[in-house]
């Protein structure tokens, strides 16, 4: 058997809808505030908050140097809010 034989066709990624990777993001960012507020597991909220940075609420087909720069920023604040809460629930609480 040669390679040839061996390679498959690529299937592409599917397309799914920006509305749908908004409302992940929204929902982990409410189940983070859950966490936060009504439970005494911090981390797992803190978890959950960094879970959704996968979802980018933003238009992914643009690349990230063509993004606006509040989009850019308000990625950036995320980011850095997460490692923040992460450093407290480590290190401090």
């Amino acid at each position: 058997m040669t390679q040839e034989q061996n390679l498959q066709p690529v299937q592409k990624a599917k397309n799914i809808s920006p509305i749908v990777y908004k409302l992940f993001y929204g929902a982990f960012i409410a189940i983070s505030i859950y966490y936060f507020l009504f439970t005494n597991d911090f981390m797992s909220g803190v978890s959950s908050l960094g879970i959704g940075l996968v979802f980018d609420p933003f238009d992914q087909k643009i690349r990230w140097n063509n993004r606006p720069f509040y989009q850019k920023a308000w990625l950036f604040v995320h980011v850095f809010i997460v490692m923040a809460l992460f450093v407290y629930g480590v290190w401090i609480k």
